[in-house]
């Protein structure tokens, strides 16, 4: 019932862009914070990009700031991730989770950091592959 799944993903050069898109059913976006987070083999699990509710503030990890961008269409039920100038450390399979909690990316108790929040739903993920 509850489902994300994830798409656009694909090999890249380095430079190049992708945009991944996080489509759910079963359930809507509307008021529910999304975050983007990837994971490389033998690397932990990082948080990417959080998108709020609402008026979509949007948070993004140091190693993606400038080049990516996360936004909202609630009315496709969508959260899509604008990947730019990808690098090969870019390389990981990216995933799409609803975050328990409020709608929005801010710190919350007793949660935390938008990153270390729980997951209500997850999606399998889409391979993103940088590479020459």
């Amino acid at each position: 019932q509850v489902q994300f799944v994830e798409s656009g993903g694909g090999l890249v050069q380095p430079g190049g862009p992708l945009r991944l898109s996080c489509a759910a059913s079963g359930f809507t976006l509307d008021y529910i914070a999304i975050g983007w987070f990837r994971q490389a083999p033998g690397k932990e699990r990082e948080g990417v990009s959080c998108i709020s509710s609402g008026e979509g503030s949007v948070f993004d990890a140091d190693s993606v700031k400038g080049r990516f961008t996360v936004s909202r269409d609630n009315t496709k039920n969508t959260v899509y991730l604008y990947m730019n100038s990808l690098k090969p450390e870019d390389t990981a399979i990216y995933f799409c989770a609803a975050l328990e909690g409020p709608g929005y990316c801010g710190p919350v108790s007793p949660y935390g950091i938008w990153s270390d929040r729980p997951f209500g739903a997850w999606g399998q993920g889409t391979q993103v592959t940088v590479s020459s």
